[in-house]
């Protein structure tokens, strides 16, 4: 069974109840001073708490979305990774292939026309050769008769570290959410590829182009929107493309709009941090370039480079989120160097978690969809 699986949550939880309904039956026979009972003892109270453990863990994996596998859990993932010698991407021989297809849970959602459709596709980075798995939400109008030569916006949708695509779905709701506003008339109806920054798992690259890895700001700067457009309806750029994330992906949004407005026209970040840090997960992103780690720190850059042409949102709490000074200098620098705009979404209180974002995926999906349309 699957580390996300609700067999694997509901085998554990009953094997934490069966254990504790079995602590309690047999603690009188256990009673007794024999190491024998003293061992049964200290067995079945160990056996409980880590079944107890073992299900909080489940439970909260499943609904932050930190792990997709077991390999992933232990730090073994390495399937989709950095592609050596990839002739060609598949059977079809394009950069994008589609693995499956999934309804979006909204009334109707059987039929592509009404709820959309979610498509797991996997990505193959033609100049990069980084492979990575995603999810593609197309709305309704996708597969309508009368839509049937209209091309669509799109946003490049990303997930903390180290997250899973499915949190995406399952977790922060970015398609049905995207439904019910396009539905209101509240937003246009819009392409969301849905992905984690892990381009080399277990690796934070924090969507730098790493000397001698990972090339993964690259991938998300070109080799994505390229595959993608190639397969779906999609505008020309830039004005076509944007870019959501979360924490780590909030980050790598405003990045991407910032270095790339040829590509992105807007960026929200939601609880976003502004340089790229340094620590276990990440390893030696610059390998001593000091270029490439002034260009990982936003404040630098708008600082020392040319205020690019496009839009940055970002989002904080006053109470319960640690960067909300560092996202009020943010403001105010940007502020000062047009072209750039800046809008903000500031909360009076909400954690680093996903109920904080859910708050504000709705606004941010909007304030995304009135900026960007074909040219």
């Amino acid at each position: 069974m699957g580390l996300t699986s609700n067999k694997m949550l509901v085998l554990v939880v009953v094997l934490a109840l069966a254990l504790f309904v079995g602590t309690v039956w047999h603690w009188p026979r256990l009673a007794r001073r024999s190491w024998r009972a003293v061992g049964g003892r200290v067995a079945l109270l160990f056996a409980t708490q880590l079944m107890v453990f073992a299900s909080i863990g489940l439970a909260a994996n499943q609904a932050f979305g930190f792990y997709a596998t077991w390999t992933d859990l232990f730090g073994r993932e390495n399937g989709q990774g950095v592609v050596v010698d990839h002739g060609t991407a598949g059977a079809g021989g394009g950069p994008l292939q589609v693995l499956g297809t999934q309804e979006v849970t909204v009334p109707g959602g059987s039929r592509p026309e009404i709820g959309g459709q979610i498509q797991k596709v996997e990505i193959v980075g033609r100049t990069t050769r980084i492979a990575s798995p995603a999810y593609v939400y197309l709305p309704p109008e996708y597969f309508q008769a009368r839509y049937r030569t209209r091309t669509f916006p799109a946003a490049v949708v990303l997930t903390g570290y180290p997250g899973t695509a499915e949190a995406l779905i399952k977790g922060l709701h970015y398609p049905q959410t995207a439904h019910e506003l396009a539905g209101d008339g509240r937003m246009q109806p819009m392409i969301l590829v849905m992905l984690r920054p892990t381009v080399a798992p277990p690796r934070d690259t924090e969507c730098v182009d790493v000397p001698g890895g990972p090339q993964a700001e690259s991938f998300f700067a070109k080799d994505l929107p390229d595959a993608v457009t190639d397969h779906y309806r999609i505008g020309g750029r830039p004005r076509s493309w944007g870019v959501i994330g979360d924490s780590t992906g909030g980050y790598c949004a405003l990045k991407l709009a910032m270095h790339h407005p040829d590509v992105y026209a807007a960026g929200a970040g939601l609880s976003p941090y502004y340089r790229a840090p340094i620590d276990p997960t990440t390893g030696d992103l610059f390998r001593g370039n000091k270029d490439l780690r002034n260009r990982a720190d936003l404040g630098w850059c708008l600082k020392r480079l040319a205020a690019p042409d496009t839009s940055l949102l970002v989002t904080s709490s006053r109470a319960g989120e640690k960067d909300y000074r560092s996202t009020l200098a943010f403001i105010r620098q940007v502020q000062t160097r047009k072209p750039t705009r800046i809008s903000s979404i500031l909360l009076d209180s909400g954690g680093h978690n996903f109920n904080t974002w859910r708050r504000e995926i709705p606004s941010a999906l909007q304030w995304l969809s009135g900026r960007l349309g074909d040219r």
